[in-house]
């Protein structure tokens, strides 16, 4: 056992810092950025926003709206081929979607089956999604999957540290997602007991993942879950995030998905974790004696059309960049400061340099 002394922090443990700033108007901040990857030899452009791969949001539905924005939608597990043919029967834009498997067995078939009819090459994205991106098994089933797949661009995690975003992209992946535990509707922390703060995940991951190179591209990650406010986004950013994954921004809309429930004269929508009961009996048909449930079910107030947040997402955004001096989100990083502004954080840290 030892413990690790060094102040780790969330999102809400910091504000960013203004900086004089050149620009004059949010009219001058490009949110759109280009991104060249470690082992698949595509190109990207386009928002790097992606839906998390749940249920509520990473849809069919989705994907026809949020493509139009050059927004990814992870789409979730659940999907049959059958209905994957259907799909594609009306939509053909590759570069804003993205398939999602997990690493039981029937994944791997489905995988196998979608190769072979055809509707991975409607694809650039695959993700490879598991809660415990530490499993050595995991790293193994990357690597085959690469294998398989030797032009997608590949997304496997989760992890929290740097020497599994650099092993994981060793393996195989392009991009790690970077997150346990952050999500509102997960409880894996609560009860397993493991986790990391999201903040300093993400930094501690981007520079590990930016600093494996080979000449054609870097390693990349997505900073997966934790975001409650558009200001999270930009910190994700500001903290070298090349990505954002969201499940609660992109869930509880028209577009969204999850049935819509009234109920004292209110209208919600459901939402719920991948590994919460209602997830593994509606899914799996079961939850296995050997699980717990790591997420919850709720209900959540319906927000309306997708339309206003995205409004919103895009003017947060590019007005964090007149803030700090960034005419383009790849600067972000590069332009930031980070003030610790949690007073319980900031009294810890004092007793603990004082000796007390």
């Amino acid at each position: 056992m030892r413990i690790d002394s060094e102040i780790k922090l969330d999102y809400s443990d910091v504000l960013i810092r203004p900086k004089r700033s050149t620009l004059s108007s949010r009219k001058e901040v490009s949110l759109e950025r280009t991104f060249r990857f470690y082992h698949s030899k595509k190109v990207w452009t386009g928002f790097p926003i992606m839906t998390a791969n749940m249920s509520s949001c990473g849809t069919f539905e989705m994907a026809r709206f949020l493509s139009r924005y050059k927004i990814i939608t992870t789409f979730h597990k659940y999907y049959t081929v059958g209905e994957y043919l259907e799909f594609f029967k009306t939509f053909d834009n590759p570069d804003y979607i993205c398939y999602t498997l997990g690493i039981r067995e029937q994944d791997i078939t489905q995988l196998h089956k979608m190769k072979r009819s055809g509707l991975l090459e409607k694809f650039s994205f695959i993700c490879i999604d598991v809660p415990n991106g530490y499993l050595q098994r995991f790293s193994n089933f990357v690597k085959s999957v690469r294998e398989i797949c030797p032009d997608h661009i590949i997304i496997a995690g989760n992890v929290v540290t740097n020497e599994m975003t650099e092993e994981l992209i060793l393996n195989g992946a392009d991009i790690v997602k970077i997150g346990i535990g952050p999500g509102s509707v997960c409880t894996t922390r609560k009860m397993t007991g493991v986790g990391y703060p999201q903040l300093s995940a993400v930094v501690e991951c981007a520079d590990a993942a930016h600093g494996v190179s080979n000449g054609q591209g870097v390693g990349h990650v997505i900073a997966d879950g934790g975001c409650v406010y558009i200001s999270d986004v930009a910190k994700a950013f500001c903290g070298g995030a090349d990505f954002v994954m969201s499940g609660k921004l992109f869930s509880g809309y028209e577009q969204s998905g999850g049935k819509t429930v009234k109920r004292g004269g209110k209208i919600y929508k459901e939402y719920f974790g991948s590994s919460s009961n209602k997830a593994l009996v509606e899914f799996y048909g079961k939850k296995e004696s050997h699980r717990a449930s790591e997420g919850r079910y709720c209900l959540i107030p319906h927000k309306g059309n997708l339309n206003e947040f995205l409004q919103d997402l895009f003017g947060g955004l590019k007005s964090t960049g007149t803030y700090i001096g960034a005419r383009k989100l790849k600067e972000f990083s590069r332009r930031t400061t980070f003030i610790m502004v949690n007073k319980q954080l900031n009294t810890s840290l004092a007793g603990f340099e004082q000796g007390v």
